[in-house]
């Protein structure tokens, strides 16, 4: 259950820092904020003089019969209609202008800290709740912010102008007027933390929602194939619903509000009307006086309105700013030092010229590491790498590989320990050179929603269509590309699914050609393909792992048997290590996996073989 008492909490201690932040990014709009601001107070001075006008037309015209000014009286009020046209195109343009680039800035800002972020905090992050940040939030953010202004400034302009011009006409009646104010703003103050809470626990739901799609999407044909739609709408349904009461909950509570509030304007209206009622009876206000209090009244509480919705708008917003400026602030538990930075830049300026190159070289030393405090995966784990070795690192599930690798990568970082690159501690450069320098091919690889091409040359960027095409020859996948009626501009559809998963491999392994890392990772990189891909990857492999430290994550140890080393793991632990005939000498836990699997690949022959018969 979504506790809103826990975000209540954090709404007070963060509420400052959000608003704050919020107002810089506003303030990079200072041009539009201006103008906007001008055409407001415009606004509110034409509403008043409107007002003033209404009242002269009534004593002058109506009463006294009066003409003389007439012409200028009808010029006033077609000068008025064109200001007003100007004024009101003018903060419309304005808002809308404030509205796309605030909207623009957070929805920046926001990917760009996505970018800095590491493995761990999408490993405990569900994608729905980064993307309602990214898209509803941020939208609903910018409009208060744009729109909620205007209605602002215009607001309380507004209701100044008209202050003074009441208290210009009659005092005792303005004062009836101005007592009124506390009144409101006890209405305000009472429904004001339970609206916010309300649409807060709104907006937690449509995140979950959000996070349901996303899930949708991602397991259509996992949900198909298990017969499991039945399933999978009653769990949306679910939450639809909770989204759903929470939404008429916290809009019931808001129209509540509005209610009571206007409830209260025209019971003051209303005291106006009698009082000015009888000092018009009684000579001491002229009638087009008192039609001007009436009018003034209404046109003064029509902005506290506006004002007070402005704030429940604002109350709704907060919970957006907060989550939107939440993930912006998030500070990435991996990062470089500010002498590093100041040395070798970061991610999105990189100081090349003082990037030294690589030779390969890795050592860890009393390396501990774990997910979660009470799981510890490595512990004082020691292993040294010559630069150009081939390493492959084999074992069960849960044994380290891919800890290790990760380690190597710096998806994640020692909890005690260090490890060497060259002999130098890799904290002590930066993120990006490392990055730089590597070429990791994932098990399960992803492709971009672009051509064949391109997915290539993400790579290497700079790399030309000429480079692009040598390292995908080198791998053989140039033949099959060209089998496509497009050829490398065939579009690879999203997540590459339009390609077969021993095609998407071959594209990734391309990128690594292109990329000519000094470090090479293979995570399982030919578990989930056919034997022909893994026939033409083995091949390239043997080109790509000379002169380069590289490090093979694998499942089936046929595909290892030519490394330099390999290290047979256990629990976070180096149980033996040497080259393959090295290990099946000692007749050990590597020489029982290989016999297992040698057999249980002959067996699949020989079955293959019984069946094309």
């Amino acid at each position: 259950m979504y506790n809103t008492k826990d975000d209540d909490d954090k709404l007070k201690k963060i509420s400052l820092p959000v608003w704050k932040k919020l107002f810089k990014v506003i303030m990079r709009n200072k041009f539009n904020l201006i103008i906007m601001i001008i055409c407001a107070v415009s606004l509110a001075l034409l509403d008043t003089l409107q007002m003033v006008l209404s009242q002269y037309a009534i004593d002058e015209l109506v009463t006294k019969n009066n003409f003389t000014y007439y012409g200028w009286y009808i010029g006033a009020n077609i000068g008025m209609a064109v200001a007003f046209g100007l004024t009101v195109y003018g903060f419309i343009y304005q808002g809308g202008i404030i509205e796309a680039n605030v909207s623009y800035d957070l929805r920046k800002e926001a990917f760009k800290t996505l970018q800095k972020l590491p493995f761990s905090y999408y490993d405990v992050t569900p994608q729905g709740w980064i993307m309602a940040r990214m898209t509803s939030d941020a939208r609903r953010l910018s409009q208060v912010i744009s729109w909620g202004l205007i209605d602002f400034v215009w607001s309380i302009l507004l209701m100044i102008a008209t202050l003074i011009m009441l208290y210009f006409y009659n005092i005792i009646l303005a004062l009836i007027v101005t007592c009124s104010l506390p009144l409101m703003f006890l209405v305000t103050i009472f429904f004001r933390k339970r609206v916010l809470l309300r649409h807060r626990e709104a907006r937690h739901y449509n995140s979950e929602l959000t996070a349901k799609f996303s899930e949708s999407f991602n397991g259509a044909k996992t949900t198909k194939s298990l017969v499991i739609e039945d399933r999978s709408l009653m769990e949306f349904d679910e939450t639809a619903n909770r989204m759903y009461r929470s939404s008429v909950k916290a809009n019931s509570l808001s129209s509540l509000y509005s209610s009571i509030l206007l409830t209260v304007c025209y019971f003051i209206v209303a005291i106006i009307m009698y009082s000015g009622s009888y000092y018009a009876s009684e000579g001491l206000i002229l009638v087009g006086t008192l039609y001007l209090f009436i009018r003034a009244t209404v046109n003064f509480f029509d902005p506290v309105v506006t004002l007070t919705n402005f704030i429940s708008q604002l109350q709704q917003a907060q919970a957006s700013a907060e989550r939107v400026l939440d993930l912006i602030q998030t500070n990435p538990e991996i990062k470089d030092t500010e002498e590093v930075i100041q040395k070798y830049g970061d991610w999105f300026d990189q100081r090349r010229e003082n990037w030294e190159e690589i030779q390969g070289e890795i050592e860890f030393k009393n390396v501990t590491f774990y997910y979660k405090p009470n799981e510890i995966i490595l512990e004082n784990f020691n292993l040294k790498i010559n630069r150009g070795m081939s390493v492959a690192l084999v074992g069960h599930t849960g044994s380290g590989k891919t800890t290790i690798v990760n380690l190597i990568s710096r998806f994640y970082e020692p909890k005690e320990g260090q490890i060497l690159i060259d002999g130098k501690d890799y904290k002590e450069r930066s993120i990006s050179w490392l990055h730089h320098h590597l070429g990791y091919v994932l098990q399960s690889p992803l492709l971009f929603s672009t051509t064949i091409m391109e997915n290539i040359r993400y790579g290497r960027l700079s790399a030309t269509d000429e480079e692009v095409i040598e390292a995908s020859k080198a791998i053989g996948l140039h033949e099959i590309v060209m089998k496509f009626e497009k050829g490398y501009q065939t579009e690879v559809g999203e997540g590459g699914n339009l390609l077969s998963t021993g095609q998407k491999q071959l594209i990734s392994f391309a990128r690594a050609i292109l990329a000519n890392p000094k470090i090479l990772i293979l995570d399982e990189a030919t578990s989930s393909i056919d034997s022909e891909a893994e026939r033409l990857i083995q091949d390239a492999t043997k080109k790509l792992l000379n002169n380069r430290t590289s490090f093979i994550v694998a499942h089936r140890l046929s595909t290892i048997v030519d490394c330099d080393l390999i290290i047979m793991l256990e629990m976070g632990k180096i149980i033996e290590m040497g080259n393959h005939e090295t290990l099946l000498k000692q007749r050990g836990r590597y020489f029982e996996l290989y016999k297992t699997q040698f057999l249980q690949e002959q067996e699949l022959a020989y079955q293959s073989e019984m069946n094309a018969l």
